[in-house]
Order: structure tokens, then C-alpha cells, then sequence
């Protein structure tokens, strides 16, 4: 097995094993378990940068397909969103209708449905329907033919009129009874815009499902697979190092893991010279593409704020902050609002903030910011 099939330090790249993360799959399978019109089968996953959001929006496609469902696959909030949703669950659709008898439904032939081969509508369907009426009828035929439908955003917007559209789609066919699932995942601000958005207040109904931190332990154990895979040798307390400079980051993990594998040859074996390395060259490339990114979708207020904090090991207390930034205690509780839905700060205990981004905080104070 080669370092690329076991590493993935890439955005949406699929990595050999999924860590850290089955409760969160468990959570959305039980959903899709759930009767239609549950409030389980609408969830909105949340998570920062690297966390792993669309790694396990095809994880939960390639488990729902195996339980029978026809998906969509993740798809990008964007112009004629819903023609493309339409398209996949049509495309993946035929699974069910061409070769294997046994995942035919019985009784019927597909096209007296209004569908030809490969579930395409037929030409006896309107031609110029509008895209919301295509949806709801692709939705209707497989629910007609005992099959649900299981639409996977990713990359939510604030704001966004796809998103809207949609929603208010999703929330007629539930209304209908019919067997149809939903799951978007976004960052943490384009969450909560979206769910303070009041034309979609449906979506306040839906589960909300934060990405947390991956355990220590997990990391730990899947570099111990890992390493063995690749013929690295490392003791327990290397590893455990190694677990542990991940921060519990989906992407720093996969990056760490890379630079580790590439710095090694067979045989060779993982020394707190090699990992120090590794951890210098993971933690450059998270500042430039994670926190970079991440400050840049802030506004100026916010990254004072933020910068305000960076001189704090550990937690900063609010009060701190607002007098280094020359305001009333008030007056920084409005950032400091702003912050924790942006998912860029959490609480660490009353009055106090922590950065929730691995390596934000050394970012903001070797650069000056």
C-alpha cells in the first residue's frame, strides 16, 4: 500500500478509513432509518475548515447506497443546483432498474411510471417543467418504487437562493409524505446565517450535527494501522506524540501522516527529530490554506479581536480582550458573539474564549496580525 492510498492531505479527497467520526455517520444512518417526516431525516452538519465534512458527506452516499437509497451525491450550492440533484438521483437510480433482477421492483414496467431506461423521464413528460417540479416528481416515482431519495449539499451558502430553493422543495415533498432525506454540511457562519435566514425557519427544525474534535486515541490508533501498513516502525509514546500534534483536526491528521510516510523509508523508524519536522512542514501548509482562509472571510473588526486574544496562552478572558482592543466589555461581547458562530472561538469556561482552530493563534502572532 502506498503513502497516497493512506493519506489524503487534500479538501474532499476520500482518505483508506474513516476516524474519529462513526458516531456522526451512526447519527445519519439512524436518520435514514427514521419514518419520512422525521425531524432525524433533515440534518445540517457543522465543522471548520478541514474537519472533514465532505469526506463524510461520501462516506454516508456510499453506506446510504449500500442500504438501498438513491442518492445525490454532494453537490455545491450554485446556478441550476436542482437540475444537477435531478440528474444524480435519476443517474444513480438506475442501479435499481437495469442488469440485477434482484433490485428490480415488482410488478410494472418502469417506463409506465414515466420513466424510460436509465430513469430518465419519458417524452410523454413535460418538457419544460421547471426544475422544482422535476424534483418532485423524480422523488415521487422512487418513492412509488419503494426507494428513498437522499440529497447531500456540501459547501453551504449564507444567503444562498439555490439553498432556498431547495428547501422550500424539500419541505413540500415531506409535506407529501414521500420517502426523501436530507443532509447539508457548511462551515459554522454560513450555518447559522442560512438557519437565521426566514424564509428557510424549516431548517431550524432540522438536527443540528457539530463536528468536534477527532479523539486522541482514534488518530492514535489509525496511525498505529497506519505505520504498520507502511512499514514504519514507531513506539508507543512516538505515536501517541504524533496523535496528539494532530489536535484532533481531520485534515492536520491526514498531513501529518504525509509528511511523516514521506521523510521515512521502509523500515525506517519515526524519531522526535523526523516528527518535529513533519509537524513544521504540516503546520505551514494548515496556516496558509486553513487559517489564511479562515481570517480571510472575517472582517477587520473580527481579526482584532481575535489578535486581541493571540497574546493568551491557554483562554483569554473576554475582559482582557475588550480592554486590549480599547472597548466596553459590551461592545467586544458583540465579536465575541459573532466568533462563536463563526465556529473560530469557542467557551472555555465563564468569560473566557480559546481559539477552536488548530494553529490559529501561533498564525496570528508570527505574523503581526
Amino acid at each position: 500500500m502506498t503513502i497516497d492510498t493512506i493519506f489524503a492531505p487534500s479538501f474532499g479527497n476520500r482518505p483508506s478509513q474513516l476516524v474519529g467520526r462513526e458516531p456522526q455517520i451512526g447519527t445519519m444512518l439512524a436518520g435514514l432509518d427514521s419514518a419520512p417526516g422525521s425531524r432525524e431525516r433533515s440534518i445540517v452538519m457543522l465543522g471548520q475548515r478541514g474537519s472533514g465534512k465532505t469526506v463524510l458527506l461520501w462516506e454516508l452516499a456510499e453506506r446510504a447506497r449500500a442500504r438501498g437509497w438513491t442518492v445525490a451525491s454532494p453537490t455545491i450550492p450554485s446556478e441550476g443546483m436542482l437540475d444537477r440533484i435531478v440528474e444524480k438521483l435519476q443517474a444513480d437510480a438506475g442501479r435499481y432498474v437495469e442488469g440485477d433482477d434482484h433490485a428490480r421492483i415488482s410488478g410494472g414496467s418502469i417506463g409506465a411510471l414515466g420513466f424510460s431506461v436509465g430513469v430518465q423521464f419519458s417524452k410523454d413528460a413535460p418538457t419544460v417543467a421547471s426544475p422544482e417540479h422535476r424534483l418532485t416528481q423524480t422523488v415521487q416515482r422512487l418513492s412509488e418504487l419503494g426507494r428513498g431519495s437522499l440529497i447531500l449539499i456540501d459547501e453551504l451558502q449564507a444567503n444562498s437562493p439555490e439553498v432556498r430553493q431547495l428547501v422550500s422543495v424539500y419541505q413540500e415533498l415531506v409535506g407529501q409524505g414521500l420517502d426523501v432525506a436530507i443532509v447539508m454540511a457548511g462551515l459554522p457562519g454560513a450555518v447559522s446565517a442560512t438557519l437565521n435566514d426566514r424564509v428557510l425557519t424549516f431548517l431550524n427544525r432540522a438536527r443540528k450535527l457539530p463536528l468536534p474534535a477527532i479523539p486522541i486515541g482514534d488518530v492514535e490508533a489509525f496511525y498505529e494501522d497506519a505505520f504498520r501498513e507502511l512499514g514504519i516502525a514507531s513506539t508507543g509514546p512516538m505515536t501517541r506524540q504524533a496523535a496528539e500534534a494532530s489536535q484532533g483536526s481531520a485534515y492536520l491528521m491526514q498531513l501529518l501522516g504525509h509528511n511523516i510516510a514521506i521523510r521515512l523509508q521502509p523500515g525506517g523508524e519515526l524519531t522526535p527529530d523526523i516528527l518535529e519536522s513533519a509537524a513544521a512542514s504540516s503546520q505551514a501548509d494548515f496556516e496558509n490554506d486553513v487559517c489564511e482562509t479562515t481570517l480571510r472571510a472575517l472582517s477587520d473588526r473580527d481579526v482584532d479581536f481575535l489578535t486581541a486574544m493571540a497574546p493568551d496562552e491557554g483562554s483569554s478572558r473576554i475582559g482582557d480582550v475588550a480592554e486590549r482592543l480599547g472597548v466596553t466589555p459590551d461592545y467586544a461581547q458583540k465579536y465575541r458573539r459573532r466568533l462563536l458562530d463563526a465556529g473560530v472561538v469557542e467557551q472555555a469556561g465563564r468569560g473566557r474564549l480559546t481559539f477552536a482552530v488548530p494553529y490559529l493563534r501561533d498564525h496570528l502572532l508570527s505574523n503581526g496580525l
